[in-house]
């Protein structure tokens, strides 16, 4: 059976690691971004405005005389999209489904470490500093990527001239907005960090308690050590 500092420590790490898995799974059902564009017709005038509020898989486009009157019409992203903007989206979706699957393995090593004690391998720390830091890593990425997806490439304007079948429409003033789906990845990378320092601390703990185990023989004069 495992010590009780190791089982505090390991359950805390199991804890913070399903807290964040929790999270990032609601965060992929949420809307994660809002674009608003003001629209005109071909004329001088830009007195039409569009919102596109952006899920991972789809999005809502809802338009004011861009270039239709008043209506909202449902489309899927990766069918949509094209160029740049559908592979960032892929890259962003995919690093989210490695991240849980990272986190799913974290927390098995966690609470099997918890009612064990297995050697260095990777089911002990060596396997939750591999599976915890994969996430932290590959969480940190979709920050910086889906943030440029949404403020550099031309998404919006794609579904703006797809929806207007031909009609000449210009677009200006874009304006990007991250909603909840976005921001919840941020505790997910801060939880996925803390059940690496947790983890650290245990093995630190552990290691000078071995060398303190061990100074006594290495501290005995030679004298005593030749009996």
């Amino acid at each position: 059976m495992p010590s009780r500092q190791k089982i505090i420590y390991f359950m805390a790490c199991a804890c913070s690691t399903s807290i964040a898995a929790a999270l990032l799974a609601f965060g992929i059902t949420e809307s994660w971004a809002e674009t608003r564009l003001e629209c005109s017709r071909g004329n001088d005038t830009f007195d039409g405005n569009a919102v596109i509020i952006w899920d991972l898989f789809t999005g809502v486009y809802q338009r004011q005389d861009c270039p239709l009157i008043g209506t909202s019409s449902n489309f899927n992203v990766f069918t949509e999209l094209n160029g740049a903007a559908v592979i960032l989206c892929a890259l962003v979706v995919l690093f989210l489904v490695v991240c849980l699957i990272c986190s799913a393995c974290s927390l098995l090593i966690a609470l099997y470490n918890s009612v064990s004690n297995p050697y260095q391998t990777y089911m002990g720390p060596m396997g939750l500093y591999v599976s915890s830091s994969i996430s932290a890593c590959l969480s940190a990425l979709v920050l910086i990527i889906y943030p440029v997806t949404v403020s550099v490439t031309n998404m919006e304007e794609t579904i703006v001239l797809s929806v207007a079948g031909g009609t000449s429409v210009e677009l200006r003033n874009k304006i990007a907005e991250f909603h909840l789906g976005f921001f919840l990845v941020i505790p997910y990378t801060a939880l996925s960090l803390g059940a690496i320092a947790l983890v650290y601390l245990y093995d630190h703990a552990a290691y000078t308690q071995r060398k303190e185990q061990q100074r006594p023989t290495e501290d005995a004069p030679k004298e005593i050590m030749m009996y």
